[in-house]
């Protein structure tokens, strides 16, 4: 991590196992990181979404700042499974369903250089399910960082210039987080250990909905008011991870 603390952190959340009833899923994290968020007293700008018919987000990509976002927010990164009865089941049974949430602190200006004759940008028609959200208007943005193989998109904004900054933050975020990676992979094994750093493919975290119960795998602790964490108070977890981890 940069020495100071970032302000600033940017969250994906995307779709793992389970088709619909993921990208359901991740729409619920949203907005539970979005009441907490609010509750916290941060700013949130949405920099890119994937809409699905049903009311889902194949993946939503999302800046919070103005505040300890960081403190709080760096152990949501890994793997979160959510076990309950969907909308769409008409036998009752309980499936299980992932998405991953990646926290990625945005990089000050400093940290990360890119050079424009390093960057391929496409611009195209900005799209959403059912023609919703359809513009007629080319502001979508695709970026690819050529050296790295990057690519990053960005539609949520109605200006195109807007789409190229929400994307190119996408990109420096994910830039500094494989610079990172690669600084920690050159580590000892000892020290890695040492370092609070959730890989992606880390189940971290199971919503249980029948049982109203969140466990959290790493400290091994859960609680019993599922429906209030899921409306945003996520304080409680958040203080027990920053206690034992």
């Amino acid at each position: 991590m940069p020495e100071s603390e970032p302000q600033s952190v940017i969250i994906e959340i995307r779709a793992g196992a389970g088709g619909e009833e993921a990208a359901l899923f991740v729409a619920d994290l949203f907005r539970m990181y979005s009441k907490y968020a609010q509750s916290q007293g941060w700013r949130q700008k949405v920099l890119d979404s994937r809409p699905t018919e049903l009311g889902g987000y194949k993946e939503i990509i999302f800046e919070l700042k103005n505040g300890n976002v960081f403190s709080k927010m760096q152990y949501e990164g890994g793997v979160h499974r959510v076990q309950r009865i969907p909308q769409t089941e008409k036998a009752g049974r309980i499936h299980t369903s992932t998405c991953s949430v990646a926290v990625l602190p945005k990089p000050q200006k400093v940290e990360i250089k890119i050079r424009p004759e390093d960057l391929k940008i496409d611009f195209y028609r900005a799209s959403g399910p059912g023609g919703q959200y359809v513009q007629k208007r080319e502001t979508a943005v695709r970026i690819t960082h050529l050296p790295s193989g990057i690519v990053v998109t960005s539609q949520t904004e109605r200006n195109q210039l807007q789409n190229k900054e929400n994307a190119l933050a996408i990109l420096q975020a994910k830039l500094l987080e494989k610079k990172e990676m690669a600084e920690i992979e050159k580590l000892s094994e000892k020290r890695k250990a040492q370092i609070k750093w959730a890989k992606r493919a880390e189940k971290i975290r199971t919503y249980n909905f029948p049982q109203n119960r969140l466990s959290d795998h790493r400290i091994k602790k859960s609680w019993y008011n599922l429906e209030e964490i899921m409306d945003g108070k996520l304080e409680p977890i958040i203080k027990a991870l920053q206690n034992q981890i």
